[in-house]
């Protein structure tokens, strides 16, 4: 029996690809990246995989990504789309790890939900071309979604798969995959199309900050989707949460070396404070933190800092905390 490595994201078009390549007799394999850019709720793509995978009974590996995967965003080969999404060199990284599974299982190929046109960045004709090269997967990176618009694969030549089953999906509308979902009775995937923090112009501006001030690890990152971010003239970072949810993930971020401040008996946020130097620093944290919270004087206040100490602040003037907001 023919076998094939899948790239599923857990999204609409690589369940589709997936549903393809299983129809026509082929053993299938999947793999899952998880990065800290995925748009979906804590583990809302890991799960939606699984899902697909349990369905129709296919082995699936989750791979996380870490230190080399923000090497490549922090210097990427081929450079930024409109914001800080690597879209070309994420790809080769993704459809390397796919070849090395390919040689080690002896796979045939490799299969992906991609459709021509559908990202401006990565699949166009000419990215397509760079990425299949340089992933070393020349021949044998199949699309099926939309395969009829690009050369036959050394697998269809083969007769391994049979072209004439494969689609010619075009363009940025999502009509066709969830009219096909609708006839092959798929309808519980998260949503038609997945998505990146690193083309959100926001979160592009903070991860850009963060990497000035060499803040890349993944808990750096992790922590830019959260609260309101500021930036002290010392370096050191303050991020006041919005809401009581965001509050609670703030609080589970506290460590020696990030503090945790928050107003004494009026209501308001938690801020997360770290990279501070000294009582300076303390202090503007606490009257950023107090400017945020329901407070409306402008007489000093106790602010908690950490879980022994407590300070008298007022509230920092709006206008000096934008200044400082990232």
């Amino acid at each position: 029996m023919a076998k094939a490595i899948g790239l599923l994201s857990g999204g609409l078009d690589s369940t589709l690809a997936v549903k393809i390549i299983i129809e026509q007799g082929i053993e299938v394999m999947v793999l899952h990246f998880v990065t800290p850019f995925c748009t979906c709720t804590r583990n809302g793509c890991r799960n939606a995989a699984k899902v697909v995978a349990e369905r129709w009974g296919i082995e699936i590996k989750v791979i996380g990504v870490k230190d080399e995967y923000i090497k490549l965003v922090k210097n990427p080969r081929f450079g930024y789309g409109r914001n800080m999404n690597p879209c070309i060199d994420c790809r080769i990284y993704m459809f390397s790890q796919a070849r090395r599974y390919l040689e080690e299982t002896g796979a045939d190929f490799v299969f992906t939900g991609e459709v021509l046109g559908e990202r401006p960045m990565s699949q166009n004709l000419r990215a397509m071309k760079i990425i299949e090269k340089e992933s070393g997967l020349e021949g044998r990176l199949l699309r099926p979604l939309c395969a009829k618009h690009l050369p036959p694969t050394i697998v269809e030549k083969r007769g391994i798969v049979d072209r004439d089953r494969l689609l010619s999906i075009t363009g940025r509308s999502r009509k066709p995959q969830i009219s096909l979902a609708q006839s092959l009775g798929i309808d519980d995937y998260p949503c038609p199309a997945g998505g990146c923090r690193l083309t959100d112009p926001n979160f592009a501006k903070r991860l850009k900050e963060a990497f000035e001030h060499n803040e890349d690890s993944l808990v750096d990152i992790t922590l830019l989707r959260y609260g309101r971010h500021f930036r002290l003239a010392s370096g050191a970072k303050v991020i006041v949460g919005r809401n009581e949810e965001e509050n609670k993930i703030l609080e589970s971020f506290a460590s020696e070396n990030r503090i945790l401040l928050e107003v004494k008996d009026v209501k308001g946020p938690i801020a997360l404070m770290y990279k501070h130097n000294g009582e300076e620093d303390i202090e503007l944290g606490a009257r950023i933190c107090l400017a945020d919270s329901d407070y409306k004087g402008n007489e000093k206040t106790m602010v908690r800092v950490g879980e022994n100490k407590e300070i008298l602040v007022r509230p920092i003037a709006k206008s000096e905390a934008e200044a400082l907001r990232v």
